[in-house]
């Protein structure tokens, strides 16, 4: 339901398919939805290969490689000078990132008849399966039969200790509007375009920056006054605020487990 209304307002929305700047579902009450996904590749290349036989549309601005998807955007190449990721994404307090198509079998035979490699799901469930690239960016497919898109934005799960996931579901929610839910009997916070989701694990992970999928991107509506409220609530700028090129404004921040987050605030985009 929840992917249903979403996909139904982005049809609406001047960012539609076919945008050739991003693809973000229309904002939440805090001026607040998912923006990117930024990674570290070691091979852009491949990984836009990949992205773009799953159904993402790749163009290039700001001398950068994206591929744009309903609910995300997608950059495949860090900054000029960037040392190559430490890592892939398990093993980091972001585990993977997902997206959901109509029919998980019909769009596998697809993707393997491109050359994509996918697995299927571990517990022999027909309707999950997941996409390893060669650099270690682990992706879950899921269905939503309900869907108006072929593929779209679905989720960012988080793996953190049993008493970090209440804090990080709540700090959410505070700073970026996320709303707190259950799913399958598991806690979530729902944003436009991504579902955060939680999963316990025994020990603290690493930090994502400097992994192949370095950093999370929300796009909020007035960046300025978005700095203002961190700035309240004693959250710390890793990277202060700065309008690149294109005209978009970017800062950067830490959440307090680790995952490393842009906030941009784009240029017509309300």
């Amino acid at each position: 339901m929840r992917t249903t209304l979403f996909a139904a307002l982005l049809l609406t929305s001047p960012f539609a398919v076919g945008s050739a700047v991003a693809q973000p579902f229309p904002f939440n009450e805090a001026g607040v939805t998912n923006g990117h996904f930024h990674l570290n590749s070691k091979d852009v290349a491949a990984n836009e290969k990949i992205l773009v036989a799953m159904g993402g549309k790749a163009f290039t601005a700001g001398a950068r490689r994206r591929v744009n998807f309903p609910g995300v955007m997608v950059i495949l190449d860090a900054a000029p000078g960037t040392p190559p990721p430490s890592a892939g994404s398990v093993g980091s307090v972001v585990d993977h990132i997902g997206f959901s198509v109509q029919n998980v079998q019909e769009q596998v035979a697809k993707w393997k008849a491109a050359g994509v490699l996918v697995a299927p799901s571990n517990t022999g469930r027909l309707d999950q399966a997941y996409v390893n690239t060669a650099d270690g960016l682990k992706i879950e497919i899921l269905e939503n039969k309900n869907q108006s898109m072929a593929i779209q934005s679905e989720h960012v799960h988080f793996f953190l200790p049993e008493q970090a996931i209440g804090p990080s579901q709540a700090w959410y929610g505070k700073i970026f509007g996320a709303k707190a839910a259950l799913s399958n009997n598991a806690p979530v916070a729902n944003l436009p375009g991504a579902q955060l989701r939680f999963r316990k694990v025994d020990t603290a992970l690493a930090p994502t920056k400097g992994r192949v999928l370095d950093h999370l991107g929300f796009d909020v509506k007035d960046l300025k006054a978005f700095i203002k409220m961190l700035e309240a609530n004693n959250i710390k700028l890793d990277r202060p605020y700065s309008l690149n090129n294109e005209g978009i404004g970017i800062a950067f921040i830490t959440d307090p487990w680790g995952a490393y987050i842009e906030i941009n605030e784009r240029p017509g985009q309300k």
